[in-house]
């Protein structure tokens, strides 16, 4: 591990760093794991001893960011990272176990700088705009689907079972609930779990938080699905599309800004209760939602799941009713004001949340600043329209594949200001690498459609 020079370079509360070091001997912590994410949003971790953690809090630990995707090269690779005290949790653990707590770092430059490479940086500087308009809060509550199969080699499913199944063919309810005390275990509150529509499909759902704490809370739940899933033998995958012909799976996301502890969406003398603010924002997340597409759907395999007839949204259309529209508004209830909110359902569980409630946000602030106009709503199932009644309605589509996606994300200035000129540049050459690795591939389907008639 890199070693740079010490110095104070943690801007935390002192007094919640001692209130971290009083729990990590209170609770006889073994050890700390100190996670972040690469740009993909694959978490990495390292651990440390309770001796080396007042040193950390207070100066951080120092890591080689060459090996990391999507970090400096070699000859700058030098990075550190510090442990926020407002994330420190322990574990799930039974007895007999190893007593292990985490805490997500922010990663800096030797000099105490924001690393312009941190997703978590990327998602601050959002907040921060956000900030300087007006608003205090942006509340995010994505909800994430999974698939569970028998092993990593296969998609052996574990039960037949379809949405809101509660049979015996519900093969994972108990394992279900373990995962619930576990994701509980770990301050992250839950709302809702039930079996999806997909055979061994599942939505485990946390209740709304604001988007940094969101943020840190989706990459916990996912190593923590995984973890018990595998202590049980099985495989649990946020894998967009791993069944053909079924549904796939999505992190629809339930958006609201907040201000003075009201909701900023909400306008009781508006037709459809949203307020102007709320329609700006929405209209911005239309309007750039193809530039930003690569970014909430990052992977070669998220646009076989964005396709007509499986329940994901393909059309840039708002709607109150419509599962088919890229962004829902949850009908308004009366005296639950503060529950205003916007639904967008492309985003896939497979995301890095700190860069894509980055973009949603911008997108959403780019629609404030500059006042765009929302459309009317579409409340026609959008599957059913021809092409040429789309195109009278001015009713465009996401991108078809991932090339497509990275072109938009390319052309993009919101999706420069968005990630910053260091994550965007390495983000693009990324991601038109694994669509030039995808697209020379011979696939199964093209040996058995050609082979013997070409």
């Amino acid at each position: 591990m890199a070693q740079v020079e010490s110095k104070p370079r943690a801007t935390s509360d002192p007094e919640a760093r001692k209130e971290v070091l009083k729990r990590i001997r209170g609770e006889e912590i073994e050890f700390l794991l100190l996670w972040f994410t690469d740009i993909e949003g694959h978490l990495k971790s390292f651990a440390v001893t309770p001796s080396e953690m007042a040193a950390a809090l207070d100066d951080g630990m120092g890591f080689d960011g060459s090996s990391i995707t999507g970090f400096n090269a070699i000859e700058e690779s030098d990075m550190v990272a510090i442990p926020d005290p407002d994330t420190f949790q322990v574990m799930p653990w039974k007895q007999g176990e190893t007593k292990v707590a985490r805490m997500i770092c922010d990663v800096v430059t030797p000099d105490g700088q924001p690393y312009e490479g941190d997703p978590r940086y990327v998602l601050r500087r959002a907040l921060d705009r956000m900030s300087e308009l007006g608003f205090a809060t942006f509340n995010v509550g994505p909800e994430l689907e999974y698939f569970l199969f028998r092993d990593d080699r296969g998609t052996e499913t574990l039960d037949e079972g379809g949405y809101f199944a509660m049979t015996t063919m519900d093969a994972a309810s108990e394992l279900r609930q373990e995962t619930v005390r576990a994701l509980e275990s770990v301050g992250i509150p839950i709302e809702y779990v039930h079996h999806e529509v997909g055979p061994s499909q599942h939505e485990i759902d946390m209740r709304y938080a604001p988007a940094l704490t969101m943020a840190d809370h989706t990459v916990t739940y996912r190593l923590i699905v995984k973890e018990i899933a595998k202590k049980a033998g099985y495989h649990a995958t946020f894998m967009p599309k791993p069944i053909f012909g079924e549904n796939g799976s999505g992190m629809h996301t339930h958006m609201s800004l907040f201000t003075d502890g009201r909701n900023a969406f909400f306008d009781g003398d508006d037709e459809w209760h949203l307020s102007q603010t709320g329609k700006a924002f929405i209209a911005g997340q239309l309007r750039h939602a193809r530039e930003i597409a690569a970014v909430f759907a990052q992977w070669v395999n998220s646009y076989k799941r964005l396709v007509p007839g499986y329940e994901a949204p393909v059309y840039v259309a708002w709607s109150r009713r419509n599962r088919s529209a890229l962004i829902r508004i949850p009908l308004y209830k009366p005296g639950a004001e503060q529950a205003t909110r916007a639904e967008i359902r492309c985003p896939d569980p497979a995301c890095n949340p700190y860069l894509t409630f980055a973009a949603l946000l911008h997108a959403g602030l780019e629609g404030i600043e500059r006042g765009y106009e929302l459309p009317e709503p579409m409340e026609t199932n959008l599957y059913h329209l021809t092409p040429e009644q789309r195109r009278e309605r001015g009713i465009v589509s996401l991108p078809e594949t991932l090339g497509e996606a990275v072109d938009e994300l390319a052309g993009s200035e919101l999706a420069r200001k968005a990630l910053g000129p260091h994550i965007f540049e390495r983000y693009v050459e990324l991601k038109r690498k694994e669509w030039d690795e995808y697209r020379v591939q011979l696939t199964d389907w093209e040996r058995e459609r050609y082979l013997s008639v070409l």
